[in-house]
């Protein structure tokens, strides 16, 4: 087993991997920025070493830094989290030279899953449904220009190897691609070093689904169940939900099948999301697949009573898989909302700075995921992220009422946060009625009215 694990991430996905080590029996080290000296991870893992100064680019994101970290104390394995390296093919490939054990899937799984255009290629082999879009690489707007008339408008412009909402853009018409395509694509340069394109038919006011998948070292591979992650703002999720109110029990049946057989084309092992865009017709079609932990990992666990981090730990270990498919049984209703440091009223701007005052709810079915206490200062280099609050009960109408208790008990002094906002979504008729799709978010800006 796993004797010492390294976490190569800050924040509250380092405190939630630390808790699951220390209730593993598993010793743990911490890395941080000189930003993050007194960071709550900092002071609860066995060992907390520097590894440069606050900009990410000089510490989470220094690989040499973290991996000679890692070899100085004596750590045999890294969990990466999610964001940073998490998704860093090199960095996976850089810990098995150094013989340390990357607590993901393989390097080259990584690199083939990362980019978009491969991997949209290995899903129409797996005969896993595929958006129409292009099926090799674009490089420059008058070739794209071609692809996006076969394929037929609207198109959207997506990095081929990115992710977060970068290097996105959407043309509803020749005459808006070129200009849509060239942002696109300096957007993607800036963010991830590379300009590589693709193109796919945009899919009008969908859902995002996307499933959970466990895989281990032995070709066995389940599903948890799905996650509506629809509820985002400029492509970045804001509150999540398992089960999805608009799937059957049929269709997640297919979705899930549809899930596994993704995981295994890949070949995939480790925790994984396979990541979906359903229409109102029921037609569902794969999007991408991310490699890693995802920020909303809670609610699945949940509902499945199934620890995600300690089974990512184990797979890493070697082991099989413990849960068949028909082991896992989805039960009540969890939703998560992520409480940023920032202004909503003021074009969610972050919000860094002190907090003075705190108080965070507890409870039967409330969990707070969190790495901030009275007197931390919040940084302004990374993730505005203060804590994922997450609840659960027997259904969606009892699980929004809990969430709306909690969101009000809250208490964070000192910097601004988009608590009175998340409240406002929660009781939004459409929410509610879970009549919604991607656009809920764009909509309610554009007539805070309604």
């Amino acid at each position: 087993m796993i004797e010492k694990v390294l976490i190569a991430n800050r924040g509250e996905i380092a405190v939630r991997i630390i808790r699951a080590c220390r209730e593993m029996g598993i010793e743990t080290v911490a890395v941080y920025s000189e930003a993050d000296r007194d960071a709550l991870h900092t002071q609860l893992a066995d060992e907390a070493i520097c590894i440069g100064p606050a900009p990410s680019s000089k510490s989470y994101l220094c690989m040499e830094q973290i991996i000679s970290a890692t070899v100085t104390s004596g750590a045999d394995a890294i969990h990466p989290g999610f964001g940073f390296l998490s998704e860093n093919s090199k960095f996976a490939e850089l810990c098995e030279q150094c013989h340390i054990t990357f607590i993901g899937p393989k390097a080259e799984v990584i690199q083939k899953m990362g980019n978009k255009q491969e991997a949209r290629n290995t899903m129409l082999a797996a005969k896993v449904p595929v958006i129409p879009g292009s099926t090799a690489p674009v490089w420059d707007a008058e070739s794209g220009a071609k692809m996006a008339q076969e394929i037929g408008y609207p198109v959207i412009v997506k990095a081929a190897l990115g992710g977060g909402g970068k290097g996105m853009r959407v043309a509803e018409t020749p005459q808006e691609f070129e200009n849509s395509f060239c942002m696109a694509q300096k957007e993607a340069q800036t963010a991830f070093g590379d300009g590589t394109m693709y193109l796919e038919h945009y899919i009008v006011h969908p859902r995002h689904i996307e499933f959970q998948i466990l895989a281990d070292q032995y070709g066995n591979v389940i599903h948890l169940g799905e996650r509506d992650c629809s509820v985002q703002r400029n492509h970045q999720k804001m509150i999540e939900e398992a089960p999805c109110a608009a799937l059957s029990e049929e269709l997640r049946r297919k979705m899930g099948d549809a899930a596994v057989r993704a995981a295994k084309a890949a070949q995939y092992t480790n925790a994984g999301t396979v990541e979906f865009l359903l229409e109102k017709n029921q037609q569902f079609y794969f999007m991408e697949m991310n490699t890693r932990i995802q920020v909303e990992h809670p609610v699945t666990e949940w509902v499945t009573g199934i620890d995600l981090i300690k089974e990512q730990i184990r797979i890493a270990a070697g082991r099989p898989l413990r849960y068949t498919q028909e082991d896992v049984q989805i039960t009540g209703h969890a939703l998560e909302c992520r409480i940023n440091a920032e202004n909503p009223a003021e074009n969610f701007r972050p919000s860094p700075g002190t907090i003075t005052d705190i108080y965070l709810p507890g409870g039967k079915g409330v969990r707070i995921d969190s790495a901030i206490y009275s007197g931390y200062t919040v940084p302004p280099y990374y993730d505005s992220m203060l804590a994922k609050l997450i609840v659960h009960a027997k259904n969606r109408k009892e699980a929004i009422r809990k969430m709306c208790s909690a969101l009000g008990e809250i208490i964070i002094e000192g910097v601004d946060t988009n608590v009175d906002y998340q409240y406002e979504i929660l009781n939004h008729p459409d929410f509610l009625s879970g009549d919604f799709d991607i656009t809920f978010i764009e909509k309610l800006e554009r007539n805070p009215a309604c």
